[in-house]
């Protein structure tokens, strides 16, 4: 018999935020597994929803997802939802998902609320590509070994951390990532919604004064954009630096000696041809005392 998995989102914080199509589906499907049933029925209730709800969570879900199978195999139409936000994202979800996809049963998406979207449009960091790593290890050597593998990963990362483990793992991002600029938002789109940015050492020095209340989205910003910085401060240094001197620095960031000469002029406000004129003059002299050498 036909029948449908529904991948349901479900507000993060506020009430309101659930789409008109996903209380349309949670009205009218046989079932809803939920992750949180208390937290399922606060929702449903607010929006007078009367469906059956089932249990389904980390604890349970490999014996209960064959039971739910079973039940859509049988034709009957079933909504996921997790305690907040998109299941399967940091959620229970996987198990019942892979097994309807082995199955051939349908399934189908009802978007909405992620916090993980949610915390990277709110950070202000590079949004172009990112990266979610979702929860880190509870123990500190495999939590250590996992951010020593992304510190030189480009694109800006995201992460889920519990409040009782922030600050430990705010001193080893800062140990293994340095002084990168990062972002930690709490109760995101409820009322006293927290947004707080800077580096990682301002961050966990902010922390020890005021602790951690509920969970956070960790956004820090990837290796290339600290990169790219470092790169202009390094470039800044031509003012203290001699006209060739400045153009060799350049080289060394990557530039060809025709860019970097080009450059060079532009900056210092010289006409090319001038700039030009200096380091070949030192090439010259290079090659006069070499061959004086006999090199």
């Amino acid at each position: 018999m036909s029948s449908t998995l529904y991948i349901c989102s479900t507000p993060i914080g506020n009430m309101e935020d659930i789409t008109l199509r996903a209380l349309r589906i949670l009205k009218e499907v046989d079932l809803i597994a939920a992750e949180d049933t208390r937290t399922a029925k606060k929702l449903l209730n607010h929006y007078d929803i009367s469906t059956p709800v089932t249990s389904y969570h980390e604890h349970n879900e490999k014996t209960k997802a064959p039971k739910i199978i079973e039940l859509l195999e049988e034709g009957s139409d079933v909504a996921l939802i997790s305690e907040a936000g998109t299941p399967g994202i940091s959620d229970p979800g996987y198990e019942l998902i892979r097994a309807a996809v082995d199955r051939g049963i349908k399934v189908t998406v009802v978007p909405g609320p992620s916090a993980l979207i949610s915390g990277l449009v709110l950070s202000g960091l590079p949004m172009d590509r990112f990266a979610f790593e979702g929860f880190l290890p509870r123990k500190r050597n495999q939590r250590r070994e996992i951010l020593k593998a992304l510190k030189d990963e480009p694109r800006t990362l995201i992460f889920y951390e519990a409040p009782h483990r922030l600050e430990e793992t705010l001193e080893d991002m800062k140990e293994i990532f340095g002084g990168r600029r990062a972002v930690l938002a709490r109760e995101l789109t409820k009322m006293y919604e927290e947004v707080l940015r800077g580096t990682l050492g301002e961050l966990l020095e902010r922390l020890k004064k005021t602790g951690a209340r509920g969970e956070y989205v960790l956004v820090l910003e990837g290796s290339g954009e600290s990169a790219e910085q470092a790169k202009g401060e390094d470039i800044e240094k031509w003012r203290y630096l001699g006209v060739e001197e400045h153009v060799d620095l350049l080289v060394e960031k990557g530039y060809t000696k025709t860019e970097a000469v080009k450059e060079a002029a532009r900056l210092r406000g010289l006409p090319k041809r001038e700039v030009y004129k200096y380091v070949s003059q030192r090439e010259a002299e290079k090659i006069k005392k070499n061959n004086k050498k006999g090199l």
